[in-house]
C-alpha cells in the first residue's frame, strides 16, 4: 500500500485487496481468528491509504498490495491506438430486400449512413478503429431492421425517430471508458427497428471463459492441498473449520457493508435532491 500520498482517498478495490492478504494470512497461521476479524473491521472502515497502510504492515512484503500513483502507459490495442483519422473504409451500405454487414477489421468514417428497405444489416464495431473520437451511425429502415453491436466501454447516445418502430435506447447511460470514442445513433425508422447491443467479441469471451477455468483449477488444487494436510495431521479439523468459517464471515461481513455503502449513497443523493429543489 503506496505511502507517497495517506490522505488520498481509498477506493473498494484496494479495501478487497486489503482484506484479501488478511485471509492469506489467516490460512498460513500469521493471524489468529481474533487480530484477523479485529483488522478486516479496520479495512472496511478506512476511508484513505494512510488508514490503509498499517493494516498489513507486519506481514510479508510479497503479500501487501501495491497502488500505483502514475499513469502507466498505454497497452497495445487501447482506445488511443483505435481512433486513427482519415476517411473511413466504407462510407454507408444499402440492402434493398436482401442484406447487408459490416463487422472485423474496418474503420469507421465520421459519418456512416445505411438503408434498408425490406431487409436488414448489422454494423459491428467490436474490432472496429475510429476515424474520430465521435462517430455517427445514421440508419434509415422502411419495412426493415438493422442491428448496430459496440463493444464494452464506448459511450452510446441514441436520437432516432421511429413511426411504427423505433430505435433501442437500452445501452444508453453508461459513461464511456477513458479515450474511448462515442457512438451516435441517428435516422428513422418507418415499420421497421434499429436495435444496438453491447458485447465482447469472441476472443475475448474465450479468454474470459479460460481464466475462469484456471481460477476454477486452482480453487479445487488448493482444497485438494489441504485435504492431503488434513490426512498427514499437518492441518487439525478445529483449524480448517475456523479457517472456513472465517472465509465466510468475512464475505458476509463485506456483502453487509456493500449493501448499507450503497442505501448511504442513495440517501445522500436524495437529500441532495431535495435541497437543491428546495432551493429552486
Amino acid at each position: 500500500m503506496t505511502e507517497d500520498a495517506p490522505e488520498l482517498r481509498a477506493s473498494d478495490a484496494d479495501r478487497e485487496r486489503v482484506a484479501e492478504v488478511l485471509q492469506d494470512a489467516l490460512a498460513e497461521g500469521r493471524l489468529d481468528m481474533e487480530e484477523f476479524e479485529e483488522r478486516l473491521d479496520a479495512t472496511y472502515k478506512a476511508r484513505t491509504y494512510g488508514e490503509l497502510a498499517p493494516i498489513t504492515r507486519d506481514l510479508p512484503d510479497h503479500a501487501a498490495p501495491k497502488v500505483s500513483m502514475t499513469k502507466e502507459p498505454a497497452a497495445s490495442g487501447s482506445w488511443a491506438g483505435r481512433i486513427v483519422g482519415g476517411e473511413g473504409s466504407s462510407s454507408g451500405a444499402v440492402a434493398i430486400m436482401s442484406g447487408f454487414q459490416r463487422k472485423g477489421r474496418w474503420t469507421v468514417p465520421r459519418r456512416f449512413t445505411c438503408f434498408a428497405f425490406w431487409g436488414g444489416g448489422e454494423i459491428d464495431l467490436r474490432e472496429a478503429n475510429f476515424a474520430a473520437g465521435e462517430v455517427e451511425i445514421n440508419c434509415i429502415a422502411i419495412m426493415g431492421g438493422m442491428q448496430v453491436i459496440v463493444p464494452p466501454g464506448v459511450e452510446v447516445l441514441v436520437r432516432g425517430i421511429g413511426v411504427m418502430g423505433g430505435f433501442d435506447h437500452r445501452e444508453e447511460g453508461e459513461p464511456g471508458e477513458p479515450g474511448a470514442p462515442r457512438v451516435v445513433v441517428t435516422g428513422f425508422a418507418f415499420w421497421g427497428g434499429v436495435g444496438v447491443e453491447r458485447k465482447l467479441t469472441r476472443t475475448e469471451r474465450q479468454r474470459l471463459k479460460a481464466e475462469r477455468r484456471q481460477e476454477k483449477l486452482e480453487r479445487k488444487q488448493s482444497r485438494r492441498e489441504l485435504g492431503e494436510l488434513g490426512e498427514r495431521g499437518e492441518l487439525g479439523e478445529s483449524y480448517r473449520d475456523d479457517v472456513h468459517d472465517a472465509h465466510r464471515r468475512m464475505l458476509d461481513g463485506h456483502h453487509d457493508l456493500m449493501r448499507e455503502r450503497r442505501r448511504e449513497r442513495r440517501e445522500e443523493r436524495e437529500e441532495r435532491d431535495r435541497r437543491r429543489h428546495g432551493e429552486h
